[in-house]
């Protein structure tokens, strides 16, 4: 089974073939029949893959598909290879099952839409691409990957490209994520200069034997590739991105933010994992940058009307609480979370979706309210899987308060975002669904849509209970000194504190927007807070403003300024002085022929004169 491994982003890749070539001629009935068929194949292989490498002795087991030679250059020649191991199988799986379930309700809310061939062929070529990402045994296979996502993310975020805010936010993920996506770039550079390969696993052997830990290079390296992780993970302070990707379409919204794009960075991390090590400050700088990321945007979704723009601030939060994993050498709690928030963010993208049809294409969830009763699988599915995320994260903050980088103080701003987090779920949650009926219901799901949503509830309830990473065999967590005396039990019981303060906070948002109606029309939770602040926080920290200010204005003002060709004003001139030149040479020729035998003799006279002189 595992020699099929190929056929895994293959599978989405024809299907994307055959939609861009016959696409339009196709009924939508053989659109679905190869949009998502090719997923539930990639979907069934997936699993028969998983259940052949958990089998196959011994622990640690990994396994290597070598394709053929992409190009030899001197000593550099990477392969188009595949790397299976642990943590791959985990991203495999997230992606193919997530990704099938995505594509299966798409089958029936996009089915209204012209371009439906065209959705497909788009979602099936990010799959593609987000597999080839994580499968690669090596850097440049990677970044065919990384880049092939950046893509597809510029072209259903566009996806209805007539508005014009959805280009321009299309165009605006596109351009963030190079600034991460240049920086990687150099890294690799650095890496194939300095170390010879760009081999994952040969890169971590390499490094260890030539750059000692805290090194300059080993730094520069790791903080390069932290770069790119930053931009396609909307880390801070390349986080803007995310909140406008919301103008494409739910399910979009769903596959970029739970299973394929955002979570390429918080793998790009835990498998060059070797090179961060050598590199503590900037493992310090990851925990930073996770610490303040998920504090900001969950503050910032706190203050949100939009029913989808909450959801994106909270992608950004959550992916910060794996970065905060990360940077204390806990890659085993960053990927559990990714697993579980997968499941968890998928289902309530896809039900806020459902949602925003149902109330006739309505955002606001303070003038929605009263759903719970029309739409009760949309509720209880959100319900149920908003709890999920909370159990993943009492491992991040267990390993925060014993690592030898964490502490008691990061653990105490970790357990603020834990409070935060539920307030601003549960305010979306109970404003949509419980008090009196403010809007009609137009439209109720399918089975299309029912299905996907039950079962990734469930995997985010199942992934509350047991460790998804653990029973695929990838366990590598954070080892301070204190873990290593600490009790079990203490250690369990660290974690568990942020249960209690979730439901301290999901009994806040109750209180606040279920019993006191005072407070429904507002976007803010605490009521003395000042309007200049709600303002700030409900535009994002004014990151936006401030680079517009800081690079939009000053390349505009550059471009109307070269508007008017000044660079070619020196040649234009140039042009001038040999027209004119021209101009007085022409006056010379009068067709008169005694003038040009006089000009012929004082030329002459001129000549003798210059030679006896």
């Amino acid at each position: 089974m595992l020699n099929y491994l190929a056929l895994l982003p293959t599978l989405p890749l024809v299907g994307f073939l055959i939609l861009t070539a016959f696409g339009k001629s196709l009924s939508k009935r053989s659109v679905v029949a190869i949009g998502v068929g090719s997923m539930a194949l990639a979907a069934m292989l997936t699993i028969g893959i998983a259940i052949h490498f958990l089998s196959a002795p011994p622990p640690g087991h990994v396994f290597e598909q070598h394709l053929w030679t992409w190009f030899q250059v001197g000593d550099l020649a990477p392969g188009f290879s595949l790397y299976l191991d642990a943590l791959s199988l985990a991203m495999i799986l997230v992606i193919t099952l997530v990704g099938f379930l995505i594509h299966l309700y798409s089958a029936e809310f996009m089915r209204d839409d012209d371009a439906y061939a065209r959705f497909f062929a788009y979602m099936n070529l990010f799959v593609s691409l987000m597999l080839i990402l994580v499968l690669a045994d090596n850097l440049l296979l990677l970044y065919l990957g990384w880049e092939g996502v950046g893509m597809c993310s510029f072209l259903l975020i566009g996806f209805w490209y007539k508005k014009p805010e959805n280009s321009k936010a299309a165009q605006k993920a596109f351009i963030v994520t190079r600034v991460g996506d240049t920086a990687m770039a150099i890294g690799l550079f650095l890496l194939i200069t300095q170390l010879g390969t760009l081999d994952i696993q040969e890169l971590g052997v390499r490094a260890s034997e030539k750059w000692p830990v805290g090194s300059g290079m080993a730094v520069a390296a790791a903080a390069l590739l932290l770069g790119g992780a930053v931009g396609k993970s909307a880390q801070l302070p390349l986080q803007t991105w995310l909140p406008d990707a919301m103008a494409g379409p739910s399910p979009v919204s769903a596959l970029i933010h739970a299973a394929t794009m955002v979570t390429a960075g918080v793998y790009l991390i835990a498998r060059t994992h070797a090179l961060f090590a050598l590199a503590p400050v900037v493992l310090t700088a990851v925990m930073l940058i996770g610490l303040l990321t998920q504090l900001t945007a969950g503050i910032s979704a706190v203050h949100q009307r939009d029913i989808k723009r909450i959801l994106a601030y909270s992608t950004i939060s959550q992916l910060g609480y794996m970065f905060f994993a990360l940077g204390v050498s806990s890659n085993g709690a960053a990927i559990n979370h990714l697993m579980t928030h997968a499941c968890f963010k998928a289902t309530w993208f896809l039900a806020a979706g459902a949602v925003i049809i149902a109330v006739n294409h309505e955002h606001d969830i303070f003038k929605m309210g009263g759903l719970g009763k029309k739409l009760p699988v949309l509720f209880w599915t959100m319900f149920f899987a908003g709890c999920g995320p909370f159990f993943s994260k009492d491992g991040i903050l267990a390993e925060v308060w014993f690592s030898d980088t964490g502490g008691p103080f990061l653990w105490l701003l970790g357990l603020f975002g834990v409070f935060v987090t539920s307030i601003y779920l549960f305010r979306l949650l109970f404003t949509v669904f419980l008090g009196p009926l403010k809007n009609d219901v137009h439209w109720k799901p399918g089975l299309a849509i029912t299905i996907p949503l039950v079962i990734l509830a469930t995997g985010s309830v199942v992934g509350a209970i047991v460790e998804y990473p653990r029973l695929l065999g990838y366990h590598p967590y954070a080892t301070g000194t204190e873990a290593a005396h600490a009790s079990p039990y203490l250690h369990a019981a660290i974690g568990k504190i942020a249960v209690g303060v979730a439901l301290a906070g999901i009994y806040v948002a109750y209180r606040l927007f279920v019993r006191h109606k005072h407070y429904e029309a507002g976007e803010v939770v605490v009521p003395h807070i000042t309007l200049r602040m709600r303002r700030l926080f409900a535009a994002g920290w004014y990151f936006d403003r401030a680079y517009h200010a800081a690079f939009v204005v000053p390349f505009q003002a550059t471009s109307r300024f070269l508007r008017s060709e000044l660079i070619d004003r020196g040649y234009d001139a140039v042009v001038a002085l040999v027209q004119t030149g021209h101009r007085q040479i022409r006056r010379s020729q009068t067709g008169r022929l005694r003038w040009y035998a006089a000009g012929i003799a004082v030329g002459a006279v001129f000549c003798l004169g210059a030679v006896l002189l």
